[in-house]
């Protein structure tokens, strides 16, 4: 009996893509305005802080949504424990490596940075809605 592989979406077709990409440019541009702002140091905290945030939601929408289809159930399912927990896995040592090599370091701006892109995903069913092809 011959197994059928699931098909697969290419990463720029992926509902979340224009999610992913509407969380870098806020995050490039707060992490510039910070460093005009406030200068260099909290500029690259706020670059940090928002990598911290975008780097593990790109990890989880490449292994959660890289199925789709109703026979693809089981391994939607199983791709998205796995991308939830790298997801979770990933910020910590982000955030541990961050905190023990980068030295001097804003941490209210990186947090600050860090849930302002967060904050990117409440905007989803927007951005997903609006840019999403037939």
């Amino acid at each position: 009996m011959e197994r059928r592989m699931p098909k697969r979406l290419p990463f720029h077709r992926l509902p979340v893509f224009p999610v992913l990409v509407a969380q870098v440019f806020v995050l490039l541009f707060a992490a510039a305005l910070v460093w005009q702002w406030q200068g260099r140091v909290a500029g690259y905290s706020a670059l940090l802080g928002g990598m911290i945030a975008w780097l593990p939601n790109l990890y989880f929408a490449h292994k959660a949504f890289r199925y789709s289809g109703a026979r693809a159930a089981r391994e939607i399912v199983r791709s998205f424990y796995a991308g939830e927990a790298g997801k979770l896995i990933l910020t910590f040592v982000l955030f541990a490596l961050t905190f023990a090599g980068v030295k001097p370091l804003a941490a209210p701006v990186l947090f600050g940075v860090y849930l302002l892109t967060l904050m990117v995903s409440w905007f989803a069913p927007l951005l997903i809605t609006k840019f999403s092809r037939p």
